[in-house]
């Protein structure tokens, strides 16, 4: 018996994730941490981990460490996403990470991450042909999905955290800065050639924005385990309907939202407007949520590997549409 576990350091949150692996390559989950850190806070056009966002950073990666320290015959990963991938203080926050936390941090990018969200849903819904949007804090991550095969991946440098800082800056959101802000978004998906075969397809979510979406839902229809959300299906109206609720609320009237976790009231209007969007750009009318990606796509990847589920892969770069530079 051996445990395998996973540290997925975004730019919102970091996770952890831990499994016991059997002898015959069966896996058990034990553990699966996750606290908000707010890594990419701040960090603005020069691109610069601050401090304070380093210093919480490190201590939540120095408990999940001594606490996979505990677990027998342990492999551990862990992986670093959009905010460390950008800041040009990279090596410093690095290797502060390996001497105070003791923990040795790869640094991916976005299409790997695509990759491991690709192969975190594969393994566990039932997809032939979608979508995946994966919307975190400072990227967003898009996988075309055909005939089960990986067909075409790209990562845009925008997110919750990042489009919230550049594009919301009144509180609600006035219809301005909305227009603003998901007309940006449209042109980005413009520029997205192979967009067009995603139409009509059903969209698959990944993100702990959009999953808030589900976890609105299910405390309005009163579901017991309100975040047991994959696999958990939405239409169309459903979405939209939460959508202007968001919208036309404050901050306080926001925190208040059945499902809507306090800690994400302030970057939820703009960690909704790439979903919201791209359900209307490629006429959409389900969005089926997963709870499964990066972390699981490293198990599934550590498990089997990953040569049969390729097809020819197009892989791209979003870094040249990038409306943060502007």
């Amino acid at each position: 018996m051996s445990h395998f576990a996973v540290i997925d350091l975004g730019s919102n949150s970091a996770r952890m994730s831990a499994w016991k692996i059997d002898s015959e390559g069966d896996y058990t989950p034990i553990l699966k941490l996750k606290q908000m850190v707010r890594l990419s806070e701040d960090m603005g056009d020069e691109r610069i981990l601050k401090d304070a966002a380093m210093d919480r950073t490190i201590a939540v990666l120095k408990d999940f460490h001594d606490q996979a320290a505990q677990l027998p015959d342990l492999t551990l990963k862990a992986y670093a996403t959009a905010a460390t991938r950008q800041a040009r203080n990279q090596k410093r926050f690095l290797k502060r990470v390996k001497e105070e936390a003791g923990v040795d941090i790869e640094v991916i990018p976005g299409t790997k991450e695509a990759e491991f969200d690709y192969l975190g849903v594969i393994n566990t819904l039932p997809i032939q042909n979608a979508l995946l949007m994966d919307t975190g804090g400072a990227s967003t991550e898009l996988i075309l999905v055909q005939n089960h095969k990986l067909q075409n991946l790209i990562s845009l440098p925008v997110g919750s955290v990042n489009l919230t800082e550049k594009y919301v800056h009144t509180d609600p959101l006035s219809a301005g800065g909305l227009f603003d802000l998901m007309s940006t978004i449209n042109r980005m998906f413009n520029g997205i050639w192979w967009l067009r075969k995603a139409q009509n397809l059903p969209m698959i979510a990944l993100g702990g924005s959009n999953r808030t979406l589900a976890k609105i839902q299910r405390r309005k229809e009163h579901f017991t385990n309100f975040e047991e959300i994959h696999g958990f299906r939405m239409e169309t109206a459903e979405i939209n309907k939460i959508f202007r609720e968001v919208i036309d609320s404050n901050l306080e009237e926001r925190k208040a939202i059945p499902g809507l976790s306090k800690d994400r009231a302030d970057i939820i209007v703009a960690g909704l407007i790439p979903v919201v969007t791209m359900m209307r750009y490629i006429d959409s009318d389900r969005l089926v949520f997963s709870q499964n990606g990066l972390r699981e796509g490293a198990l599934f990847e550590h498990l089997n590997g990953v040569q049969e589920l390729m097809g020819d892969v197009v892989t791209e770069m979003g870094e040249e549409q990038n409306p943060m530079k502007n």
